[in-house]
């Protein structure tokens, strides 16, 4: 959740990136494909999603090029009628209804209903007789139609992500009424081109309409992968999210399964075993993500290798650090440790030695870490003097929670084992009295500070990765044995789309 916080075609496209397919990708079978995140979205997510559709589908009108229509026919007493149907375009579209079903183990049914579309253009007409002149004319038209849209949309895999094949797609017509210029030409004509053109205009409207929502399928599913694959990295730190096995269509869900190995530098992640099982998530909330511990633990390394684990203590809040309860053993400590100089220019580093081991367990998330604490400081006019100097492991467990835009990470408990304690006053590291102090300072007020400071860092990156454009709703992170469980619901930023849609087409 730490590193992935940051996640309505129908709003399609969104879906078919969470719930991708394989058709084209080889898997080994469930379950022995191994899995590192599982992203499950269930019915009433779709039906959210899917109120955003007439935003997509007016941009699909209205993107769709319609080629010029030509053709003639043979009149009596005129001879041969030409005409031209040029400059078509969508004048007005409204959307009554849309429906979206998840047929199990197929596809992601929408049906739009009762589309009703306006088009305008240019109608040229003219009569070539055999002993006459051709003479043109030519009239601004408008068709009014009303249609029915049904998409079946299949979920593709191409080179182990998502591909969307929207080409199952079917317009029924109707209504298709042909206006000419204040309706001033003569009956016949509106009659006769009313007529023979409906056919073919039916025609290049299915096809091309079609065409465009099988693009723009495509191009939402191209680009919430990138958002996800973005939202997944940070510098040189990203996670595989490519897919790791055939997903689930199941009539209230749909399911993927994804690599979850991390990539860094020359830092190889190998993992063969999964204790992912579809149980392990409910239908109520509408959104879930499912993470290995294999996947967290694999984290904390890369961010150990980059040399990220390191963390500066100084002002106020070092200040506080020594200064956090007035007892004598407080001040005889401080006085020993500083030797009498003052400590308010004193700076502290912390950073790991090794790789911290994360453990998910019922409780919480057990962090295991072998850390150094060297505390230095700046006399007027002198150079910087280490006067502390400790290796501790410390294993704490923390219990995460999201609210209000921020990640909240509150620490249960604590273990201290004090390593290695160098101090100028104390050269064997067995003074009680700073080893206790030491013992309270970290415990109560150090691994707090520190916890805090992630915790900011983390939000910031997430916030980065625009997570708090999102309106999330009542998000749990639930912790087990092996893994970690984060349920949420949510509302879609409507403005996000729009904001895409807008700059692609």
């Amino acid at each position: 959740m730490l590193w992935l916080g940051r996640m309505r075609l129908g709003t399609f496209g969104i879906l078919l990136v969470l719930v991708p397919a394989s058709a084209a990708c080889e898997f080994e079978p469930f379950p022995y494909s191994v899995t590192g995140i599982v992203c499950r979205m269930t019915k009433p997510a779709a039906l959210l999603l899917n109120q955003e559709t007439a935003q997509v589908i007016q941009a699909a009108f209205r993107n769709a090029k319609f080629p010029n229509i030509t053709g003639e026919r043979s009149m009596r007493l005129l001879g041969k009628v030409a005409y031209g149907l040029t400059n078509i375009q969508v004048n007005d579209l409204s959307i009554e209804q849309s429906e979206v079903e998840l047929k199990e183990n197929d596809a992601i049914h929408i049906a739009i209903k009762n589309v009703t579309a306006f088009f305008k253009g240019t109608l040229t007409y003219g009569y070539a007789g055999a002993w006459f002149l051709q003479l043109f004319h030519s009239v601004d038209f408008e068709i009014e139609s009303s249609i029915d849209l049904q998409l079946n949309i299949k979920l593709m895999c191409d080179k182990d992500q998502v591909a969307a094949d929207a080409s199952d797609c079917y317009l029924t017509f109707h209504k298709l009424t042909l206006h000419l210029q204040g309706d001033k030409e003569p009956g016949w004509l509106k009659q006769l081109f009313t007529d023979f053109i409906s056919f073919t205009l039916k025609l290049v409207l299915k096809s091309e309409v079609c065409n465009e929502i099988h693009f723009l399928a495509q191009l939402l599913a191209n680009f919430v992968h990138d958002l996800a694959a973005n939202f997944v990295q940070d510098e040189d730190i990203s996670i595989d999210i490519s897919l790791a096995s055939v997903p689930l269509i199941k009539a209230n869900y749909l399911e993927s399964h994804h690599k979850g190995l991390v990539v860094y530098k020359n830092y190889s992640d190998v993992f063969s075993d999964s204790v992912f099982s579809p149980s392990l998530l409910t239908e109520s909330r509408m959104l879930y993500f499912w993470l290995s511990e294999h996947t967290l633990n694999s984290l904390a390394s890369a961010a150990f290798l980059d040399k990220r684990l390191v963390l500066t203590i100084g002002g106020e809040k070092l200040q506080a650090l020594f200064e956090m309860e007035d007892t004598e053993m407080q001040r005889k400590a401080v006085q020993m440790i500083f030797q009498g100089t003052s400590y308010n220019d004193s700076v502290a580093k912390v950073w790991s030695l090794a790789h911290p081991q994360i453990s998910l367990q019922p409780e919480g998330t057990v962090v295991k870490s072998l850390v150094a604490v060297e505390v230095s400081t700046l006399p007027t006019g002198e150079e910087s003097l280490m006067v502390l100097y400790m290796e501790k492991e410390i294993t704490v467990t923390i219990q995460a929670a999201y609210a209000e835009k921020k990640l909240i990470l509150h620490p249960l408990d604590s273990r201290i084992e004090f390593k290695v304690v160098k101090c100028t006053a104390d050269p064997s590291g067995n003074d009680p009295t700073i080893r206790n102090f030491l013992q309270t300072m970290i415990s109560v007020v150090g691994i707090p500070e520190v916890i805090s400071r992630i915790e900011s860092a983390l939000t910031s990156l997430m916030n980065s990765k625009r997570l708090h454009l999102f309106e999330i709703r009542n998000p749990e992170i639930i912790t087990r044995k092996g893994y970690i469980i984060v349920q949420l619901d949510f509302s879609f930023p409507n403005h996000l789309l729009l904001d895409f849609l807008e700059k692609r087409l």
